[in-house]
């Protein structure tokens, strides 16, 4: 098959390149294997050399040469004027040059696609991260670590359904369009439905949801859903984003301290076969069972400071102003508490450890403390100074549950433009009977950027949200 008669409608590979060297790695030196093969890919290296002339083929599994002869190879100077970039499809005999590489002799070949836009010649990736971006298309190409990082997520996430379903766990899809922004303390992005002549809001958590179909009798339920939150951009944020959250009816905070330990362990274990790895050039284990620590202990650990509910709000106040951390006036106690926690004491965490036990002020779906009046029953699971996940025993009292509504409401006429906003059929829900439930939010891309070692979110989703391009 040659370039002749335009660009084929299809084209049937009979090998990967993977397979083609796990099959023939035993070939000698100047071996042939009498196996011939079809394989297809990119051109992205090529040399000739007079009546010789080799390339390296990458499919999406690896890269194999391919070895073209002036009296063998159809076309052969066409071949030799092929783009780098070009996608090319190739049948031939797998053999061992003289020179011991692994190659596909080139009997006959065909131009799948022409590469108008160069592509790097050199295998030493992008260097402009702004292109790397713009460009995934390229990046995954010519980065070997961007397309690993990528293999690495789509395993991650298998293996994370795979656990989950193992314990009893059904996967389920929620709606993207919520009337009402809930299940999180966050700015929504808004829409409008024309034909209902209705404002929607792109959802910020599936929580209430999924809390919604454990009343309706799933005892066990989880979605990876993608949400929005219209915030700042960091290392950490990007507008739209991957959660793992699930729901387990009969458990406690506790209950999910210890899945969240044994599926993070597991992941490591499924991805590196250790516990034991390395992050940002620091050592880190992510084997069970993972220290538990309330948000008050570490503070006084980490900052020294011993404050609790009943400390003055302007001692408070005047704690967080002497560290720089903005105050605003509908802040409470434990509003402040959280701030100073968050400013001083997360980013030292090297963990990874549970920080349990949260002001109630700032944790509207979670039940209260069974032991701490004030408090409720939630922890966030810190690795490497970051959250990670964020749990709680869920309220399951429809009048509590209305009050904290109305509290975030008096907060959001006061100016947070995060707080939520009563939900009656939710409440509604409640009313008909949520038996204890232990609930989970897992950030799946930050998870991601912990078990590739990769420091920045931007480098674990295929296409982040940029500003518009110059």
């Amino acid at each position: 098959m040659s370039v002749s008669g335009g660009v084929p409608y299809r084209f049937e590979p009979t090998a990967t390149v993977a397979a083609v060297g796990a099959e023939h790695a035993g070939l000698a030196d100047g071996e042939e294997s009498g196996v011939v093969v079809t394989v297809a890919g990119r051109l992205m290296l090529r040399r000739d050399q007079g009546k010789l002339a080799f390339g390296d083929l990458q499919d999406g599994t690896g890269r194999v040469q391919l070895f073209a002869m002036e009296r063998l190879t159809p076309n052969f100077e066409s071949f030799t004027g092929l783009h780098l970039g070009d996608w090319v499809g190739v049948t031939g005999e797998v053999l061992r040059t003289r020179r011991g590489e692994l190659s596909v002799r080139v009997d006959s070949w065909v131009r799948l696609a022409e590469a108008r836009r160069g592509f790097p010649d050199k295998w030493h990736g992008i260097t402009d991260v702004d292109i790397r971006y713009r460009q995934r298309y390229v990046d995954l190409w010519v980065t070997e670590e961007s397309r690993g990082t990528f293999v690495a997520r789509s395993r991650i996430f298998s293996a994370t359904r795979r656990w989950l379903e193992d314990r009893g766990f059904l996967e389920v899809e929620t709606p993207v369009f919520h009337p009402i922004p809930g299940g999180a303390l966050a700015r929504p992005f808004t829409t409008h439905h024309n034909a209902l002549d209705l404002e929607l809001y792109l959802r910020i958590a599936p929580e209430l949801y999924l809390k919604r179909l454990t009343v309706g009798g799933f005892d066990r339920v989880f979605e990876i859903a993608r949400v929005f939150r219209n915030e700042g951009l960091s290392t950490r944020h990007n507008p739209e984003f991957t959660m793992l959250e699930l729901y387990q009816a009969y458990a406690d905070y506790g209950d999910i301290m210890c899945l969240v330990e044994n599926l993070v362990s597991h992941l490591a274990l499924e991805l590196h076969g250790t516990t034991s790895l390395s992050y940002d050039g620091r050592d880190l284990d992510l084997a069970a069972p993972w220290r538990r620590a309330t948000l008050l202990e570490l503070l006084e650990e980490h900052e020294g400071l011993s404050v609790d509910l009943d400390t003055p709000r302007d001692e408070l106040v005047s704690l967080c102003e002497d560290r720089d951390i903005p105050v605003e006036s509908h802040h409470g106690p434990g509003k402040l508490i959280m701030e100073l926690y968050e400013k001083t004491t997360e980013p030292e965490l090297w963990g990874p450890v549970f920080v349990t036990d949260y002001p109630k002020e700032v944790s509207p779906l979670s039940r209260d403390h069974r032991d701490r009046p004030g408090w409720v029953e939630r922890f966030e699971g810190i690795v490497a100074g970051r959250e990670i996940c964020n749990a709680f025993t869920e309220l399951v009292d429809p009048e509590e549950q209305r009050a904290r509504f109305e509290a975030q409401e008096v907060g959001k006429a006061a100016g947070d433009a995060e707080a939520m906003a009563v939900d009656e059929d939710y409440l509604r829900a409640l009313e008909y009977g949520l038996p204890p439930t232990g609930g989970l939010g897992i950030g799946m891309d930050r998870l991601v950027m912990l078990l590739t070692d990769t420091t920045t979110i931007r480098d674990v989703i295929l296409f982040p949200t940029l500003r518009p391009e110059q």
